[in-house]
């Protein structure tokens, strides 16, 4: 099983950039590109332990849903999500969130496998892999931009 790792360091508070990262509203925002959207389960606000929320997004062409549930919460440190319906045979994302002198360091970390056999073997390794750490990457980079202005507002004290 691949494992994707991706840091993204921002000039801002850990509470901060774990509730941005935690919100269904910021997520669909930072997402755009895919036109992602919470379609079921929590729709709309901040996911707090236990919650589902299932995500329909077009990535390859195709429209696709995954959903996934909060299966472990330690704010501000740590959240995971685990899916539970979706086309991977495995995905698990633990959100970190480190106390930096220059604000939050911010650490994806996820684990996945796909069906398919070899077929889907050679789909993560030629292209699956590189896809996911740039959407994350970019993500990471969308959350920066908000947790390091004042939009962030409009995600948190609205949640």
């Amino acid at each position: 099983m691949p494992t994707i790792r991706v840091s993204t360091d921002i000039g801002a508070p850990p509470d901060r950039c774990f509730d941005l990262a935690r919100s269904v509203d910021a997520h669909i925002e930072s997402a755009s590109g895919t036109y992602e959207r919470a379609v079921a389960g929590v729709t709309t606000g901040l996911l707090g332990p236990g919650d589902e929320v299932t995500w329909r997004a077009r990535h390859f062409g195709v429209n696709q849903e995954l959903a996934s549930r909060i299966t472990s919460f330690d704010p501000p440190h740590r959240f995971q999500d685990s899916m539970v319906r979706g086309a991977f045979a495995h995905f698990v994302h633990d959100h970190l969130f480190v106390a930096t002198s220059g604000g939050t360091r911010m650490v994806d970390v996820i684990d996945y496998a796909v069906p398919g056999g070899p077929l889907g073997w050679l789909a993560e390794r030629l292209f699956l892999t590189a896809y996911l750490t740039r959407f994350i990457r970019r993500r990471g980079l969308a959350l920066k931009r908000l947790a390091e202005s004042e939009e962030w507002r409009r995600f948190i004290e609205a949640g």
